[in-house]
């Protein structure tokens, strides 16, 4: 386990989740791996979309919040389990296939100070946006934000019936 050589993308800009899953797709492009595995949430911007956005760039099926996957490399598929609210649903995808991961996927392991060692070795091509052809952009303008409106004050009902009565009469949702 572990990686022979690595690929670090410059930005100088912010980023969005599509400006990355279009950089994502060029290296996919490049690289023809037959399996991409990515965390499920940016932890900057908690958006939970650039693995989804990657899979419908690329046109491969996507397995999302994997918390187990098995590989099948002679039948080119990979069976991911995904916890819902009913338990656990199981999908069969075909590969290449994008998956993003659960916390629950794998126990991390710990580097060890060898392998640290090693590890600096390791050969990392640097990239910018512009060596693949990608033009980082915001597809969305902020146009205004504002906040809600502010709400009335809350009535206090003493008995059931009340409630009952208010709910039917003035806010009419029963």
């Amino acid at each position: 386990m572990g990686a022979d050589r690595g690929i670090h993308v410059e930005f100088k800009d912010g980023l969005n989740p599509l400006s990355v899953a279009k950089v994502l797709r060029a290296l996919v492009e490049a690289e023809k791996p037959g399996l991409l595995i990515l965390g499920k949430q940016a932890i900057d911007d908690d958006c939970n979309q650039t693995g989804q956005m990657l899979a419908g760039l690329l046109k491969w099926p996507q397995g999302t919040f994997a918390s187990k996957v098995t590989l099948d490399k002679e039948k080119q598929v990979a069976t991911v389990d995904r916890e819902v609210d009913g338990g656990i649903e199981t999908v069969l995808l075909d590969l290449p296939a994008v998956i993003t991961t659960d916390l629950r996927l794998n126990q991390p392991r710990y580097a060890t100070l060898p392998n640290i060692m090693k590890a600096k070795s390791k050969v990392i091509k640097k990239y910018t946006p512009g060596d693949l052809n990608v033009e980082i952009k915001s597809d969305l303008e902020v146009l205004q934000v504002t906040e809600p409106p502010k709400r009335k004050a809350g009535v206090i009902v003493s008995s059931v019936d009340e409630l009952i009565d208010k709910l039917q009469n003035e806010a009419r949702v029963i």
